[in-house]
């Protein structure tokens, strides 16, 4: 799959149908991304506007006053016993609150699959909550023993300051009779509950670039990540060690039944895209071992962080970057090696659900490429700017005229293949020449054909003078902006090639 991220992360945390809004994705969004070849997007939801608490106010300034309830952040066992009941802390919890929201992102899921383009629902944060100039949790859950919010002001340098860490600290650790992973993982339940018989949820990202004060150095990822693994766990069915498949000791404070099998309890037939921790957005190992669970996905992200100054995505071409972004690559292919299990023999799928969030075409260039060489699906951060206070200043596509940034897509709107009938080994596509190329093993049980889209119907042409595609093991035929192709019955690989101009012959 290739798409997008469309994420609003401030009130009312979903998005709007009809055109001139902040928090617009419109039916001719939808035709937009269509026409460029995307057929997922990431679609942002927010815990604060699931479960908003009973004291949120948004027409007043969001304060540090909100914060430290006694209710809810006196450390402690929930409930006296590590359990909780339907939101964790009932009196934050609203039933109709949390189907309102749900209702406003099933339409807008409705209307992306009316365009053949799937969603894959992502419960988003950065820096935990906006008093640290971020979003996600809401302010009742925000728990910093006191200490006031720092703002920098460069958001992704708050994540350094004390009271974030505390607050990321009490919600990994678990250790406040509010309940926080109960709180969390009952509105994941809720959300896939409500959302299983959609056809067009291709899965739920359960929680975005994992951050803790821990992350420095290998021991603190390492630390870290095994409080990330219980978090998706739970206590009652742990994963193992990533490095020694050891059995994972989870806190008790932890939950029984964690976020993973919270989510695949209400949909059991989805699949279910965990993040390893930030750090490894940008080289750090993954260390989050085999989870026993079927559906599951590695989602990750490739950012470098040689910014010459700026805010952390602002990037640049920088010749440093290639080296790191490649090492990404690296680890989390070799972290879904190690995460194998009896449900998913070889390890989980992978997917890259972030990059990009700049308009260097270097980088673009080059991670896109790295994909590719991975045969790897992903989405590009972001569509729209959508007010985002918590990315770079120039991550969007679609520019606030309305016109696809044509710098960008020249590099990422390319040919790649949709569907293979059968196994695919390599995957190429040079933006500067134009010229595409995959290879598969056929699987003669597929009746199906392979599927390669082509950008000729997109707002620029690719293909000016015509493309050529040049089947070797197989025959090709043309369908609008799709080239389908058979496999000959005694092929043992097939090879498309797909370049600029006509076929000669």
């Amino acid at each position: 799959m290739h798409g997008v991220n469309a994420v609003y992360k401030t009130y009312p945390f979903d998005f709007n149908p009809v055109a001139g809004s902040s928090n617009s994705l419109t039916p001719s969004d939808a035709a937009e991304m269509a026409s460029l070849g995307f057929d997922v997007v990431r679609l942002g939801i927010v815990w604060e506007g699931l479960e908003p608490g009973s004291t949120e106010d948004y027409a007043e300034p969001a304060t540090a006053a909100d914060d430290n309830s006694k209710a809810i952040c006196t450390e402690g066992l929930v409930n006296g016993a590590g359990t909780a009941g339907p939101g964790g802390s009932d009196s934050q919890y609203n039933q109709s609150t949390l189907q309102a929201y749900v209702t406003a992102v099933r339409a807008t899921v409705d209307l992306l699959a009316s365009y053949g383009i799937y969603s894959l629902v992502d419960m988003h944060q950065d820096v935990y909550n906006a008093h640290f100039a971020g979003e996600g949790a809401p302010d009742w859950a925000v728990c910093t023993n006191g200490l006031p919010p720092t703002n920098t002001g460069n958001w992704s340098a708050n994540y350094f300051t004390p009271a974030v860490g505390v607050a990321f600290d009490h919600f990994w650790d678990n250790d406040v009779v509010g309940g926080l992973q109960q709180n969390y993982d009952a509105v994941w339940h809720q959300v896939a509950s409500a959302l299983a018989g959609d056809p067009g949820v291709v899965g739920y990202d359960v929680f975005n670039e994992p951050f803790s004060s821990e992350i420095g150095t290998v021991a603190g990822n390492a630390a870290f990540d095994a409080k990330l693994e219980c978090f998706y766990t739970g206590t009652s069915t742990p994963g193992e060690q990533a490095q020694t498949h050891a059995p994972l000791l989870c806190p008790p404070t932890d939950p029984a039944v964690g976020a993973i099998p919270s989510i695949e309890s209400g949909d059991p037939n989805h699949l279910v895209f965990y993040e390893p921790d930030v750090g490894n957005d940008f080289g750090d190992a993954n260390y989050i071992g085999p989870m026993p669970y079927p559906n599951l996905v590695l989602g990750f992200h490739d950012y470098c962080l040689a910014s010459a100054g700026q805010a952390y995505f602002d990037f640049y071409g920088s010749p440093a970057c290639s080296g790191p972004e490649q090492t990404v690559m690296q680890q989390e292919s070799a972290a879904r090696a190690s995460a194998a299990t009896r449900y998913q023999p070889g390890g989980p799928a992978w997917f890259m659900s972030e990059f990009g969030a700049g308009e260097d075409t270097t980088d673009l260039t080059r991670v896109a490429g790295l994909a590719n060489a991975n045969l790897l699906g992903w989405t590009y951060w972001q569509w729209k700017q959508y007010e985002d206070p918590t990315g770079g200043s120039t991550e969007a596509l679609l520019r606030s005229d309305g016109s696809v940034d044509p710098v960008k897509a020249a590099v990422i709107v390319q040919p790649y293949a949709q569907a293979v009938a059968g196994t695919p080994t390599s995957m190429s596509y040079d933006p500067s020449t134009h010229h595409y190329s995959l290879t598969f093993i056929p699987d003669p049980t597929v009746a199906a054909p392979t599927v390669v889209f082509v950008p000729v119907n997109s707002f620029y042409d690719v293909y000016r003078s015509g493309y050529c595609a040049t089947v070797s093991g197989g025959t090709s035929t043309t369908a609008g902006d799709k080239v389908l192709i058979a496999a000959d019955p005694t092929a043992r690989a097939v090879t498309v090639t797909i370049t600029p101009g006509t076929c000669l012959g």
